[in-house]
């Protein structure tokens, strides 16, 4: 029976990469995958997965209109794969819940938890809510060795704890850290 995965971590625990692996995995078995990536990451071109190692792919661009149900009837595909799933609105997980129990697909997303004010991205509640199983990727804090949970924004060389939840960026303007080492730099709320 297929289930619905949700696999979440901070930046630079390797989400994408694992995404790309997966699919070569089905692929190599000779097993049809079908990834997606949210409209709004195009920080490397729209519908493209990108590792922070430099591998690439295309996948499908989820868009506010994209009917995920009737692309997964149309494609059939052995497994769904979902990169970014933070920016995904609680309707489209719904969505991704009926392919699982409807066409017996599985899906597995993966995204962020938390922002960099510690506040859930709706894609991410939605999950949390929703998912069959929910898996935790561990990263390593950026100042110290223990598992990173929270994300620093900074902006000017200073951390921010105020602005907009979704702003793209990677090590330029986001760094992953320990509960202890974000209160050492900005205050929990």
């Amino acid at each position: 029976m297929a289930q619905l995965y949700y696999r979440y971590s901070t930046m630079n625990a390797g989400k994408s990469t694992e995404v790309l692996k997966i699919a070569h995995n089905y692929e190599e078995q000779n097993k049809k995958v079908l990834l997606f990536t949210p409209a709004i990451d195009d920080r490397f071109g729209k519908g493209k997965i990108t590792s922070r190692m430099g591998i690439n792919r295309d996948a499908v661009t989820i868009y506010s209109d994209t009917d995920l149900v009737a692309i997964a009837k149309e494609k059939h595909p052995d497994c769904i794969l979902v990169d970014e799933g933070q920016f995904l609105s609680r309707e489209q997980v719904i969505r991704l819940t009926e392919v699982v129990d409807k066409l017996n697909i599985p899906v597995i997303v993966y995204g962020l938890k938390n922002d960099f004010r510690n506040k859930l991205f709706s894609g991410s509640e939605a999950l949390l809510l929703f998912a069959d199983k929910i898996e935790e990727i561990k990263a390593v804090c950026w100042h110290c060795a223990k598992k990173a949970t929270m994300l620093i924004k900074y902006k000017d060389g200073h951390p921010v704890s105020d602005g907009p939840q979704i702003e793209l960026g990677g090590n330029d303007k986001y760094v992953s850290v320990c509960r202890r080492c974000y209160s050492d730099r900005v205050p929990l709320k």
